[in-house]
């Protein structure tokens, strides 16, 4: 998560990472360095067979989606980067922050619970630093695991993800606390992911080291709402583990 948009610090850290191949192809994932921020210590703010045959059409629906194809990653890709805009016009031409409006902060929740949502489309200002950062490590985990689960279930992942990213804030997190970014969703990918490569029987040593590192990450650096990437890693390992029954049927 993030700090306010007028503070002039970014702490964020690369997330850089090669693209790697599908997580059921049995070669290591990539591993990105990853964090999330919060916006310091300040109050919220309030506001095969022949074609058309029986075995044809079932092998057709087992047949996994084109790696190619990820339209759920880039329509979230492009929300936050139009919010992201927003929020600089907001800041230029009006007296309010999107910020302050559409984050998250645990006080809010029983007056404003859509912020649970919200927050996770929402990114630092002025820099664009944690936007591309976040956006960057959705595009590599969502290119493998869209193709895998299809477009209805990435949608589900990342929302339940992003959701459980601000339950943890609620749980323990500073009640006053305002918390944005996608960092909830991008930690349940990493949470889906480890899940669905120990199904495959492919070797989970790199997704464990990359979940450790960041989850260290976020204890270590200040200023990184660590609850939520606890929060969005667990919602994010339950969402796969509740597909893995249709996933059997699909494939």
């Amino acid at each position: 998560m993030t700090h306010h948009p007028h503070d002039p610090r970014d702490d964020g850290r690369p997330a850089g990472s090669s693209d790697g191949p599908a997580p059921w192809s049995g070669e290591p994932v990539p591993a990105p360095r990853y964090g999330q921020y919060v916006h310091g210590q300040a109050s919220a703010d309030p506001r095969g067979a022949q074609r058309g045959g029986h075995d044809g059409a079932a092998q057709r629906r087992r047949r996994p989606r084109r790696v190619g194809s990820m339209p759920v990653t880039w329509t979230l890709i492009g929300i936050c980067a139009v919010m992201w805009g927003l929020q600089w016009l907001t800041s230029l031409f009006t007296p309010y922050s999107l910020t302050s409006i559409l984050g998250y902060a645990p006080a809010l929740t029983d007056t404003q619970p859509w912020r649970m949502l919200t927050s996770g489309f929402v990114h630092a200002m002025p820099s664009p630093l944690h936007l591309l950062l976040n956006m960057y490590t959705l595009y590599l985990f969502g290119r493998m695991l869209e193709p895998l689960l299809g477009t209805w279930r990435m949608a589900v992942l990342f929302v339940v993800s992003v959701l459980g990213g601000s339950v943890g804030v609620l749980l323990l997190g500073n009640p006053w606390v305002l918390v944005i970014g996608a960092s909830g969703g991008v930690f349940g990918l990493f949470g889906a992911m480890f899940v669905f490569m120990r199904h495959f029987k492919n070797n989970i040593t790199p997704i464990a080291v990359l979940i450790a590192i960041n989850l260290a990450f976020g204890f270590l650096v200040g200023g990184i709402a660590w609850q939520a990437h606890v929060g969005g890693l667990i919602a994010g390992a339950v969402v796969a583990l509740a597909m893995l029954p249709g996933l059997r049927r699909r494939f």
